[in-house]
């Protein structure tokens, strides 16, 4: 399992033209799952996710996590972060979850996620426009 974390002002998804989900302060979650993940690993990731010290104290050091500075998570499905890129020019998704797996573990994902934290998400499988202001920037890769 793989997660892209932003640190965003805010951020939004949109499906058809409607809001699916958005958060103010707070991280953008982009989520890859593959098909061997299971909701161990899930729980591994979201643990690591909600205390990654990526926010800003006192002193401007990267020393709190989302839950210290208040903030919101926003959940977005992305099963391109699974692809296969190291030959040629085309992706491979064999590492991939299907889609029923995919589905199960990303809704898994965002209910513990819920449990701890405010959380928004997007729709599995949509098609999504996310629009974000990234602070920082800060961005990272995690992996379980």
């Amino acid at each position: 399992m793989k997660a892209l974390i932003q640190r965003v002002k805010h951020a939004k998804v949109e499906v058809a033209d409607e809001v699916a989900g958005q958060i103010d302060h707070g991280l953008l979650v982009f989520l890859g799952i593959e098909k061997n993940d299971t909701q161990e690993l899930a729980d591994k990731l979201l643990k690591k996710i909600l205390n990654y010290r990526i926010f800003a104290d006192d002193q401007g050091r990267m020393n709190l996590n989302v839950n210290q500075v208040a903030g919101s998570i926003l959940v977005v499905s992305q099963f391109t972060l699974v692809a296969d890129t190291q030959k040629g020019t085309r992706p491979g998704f064999s590492k991939g979850a299907s889609p029923q797996l995919g589905e199960a573990l990303y809704d898994y994902f965002a209910k513990q996620c819920a449990a701890n934290i405010p959380t928004q998400a997007g729709i599995f499988g949509a098609d999504m426009q996310v629009s974000l202001l990234n602070d920082g920037p800060v961005t990272f890769w995690l992996e379980v």
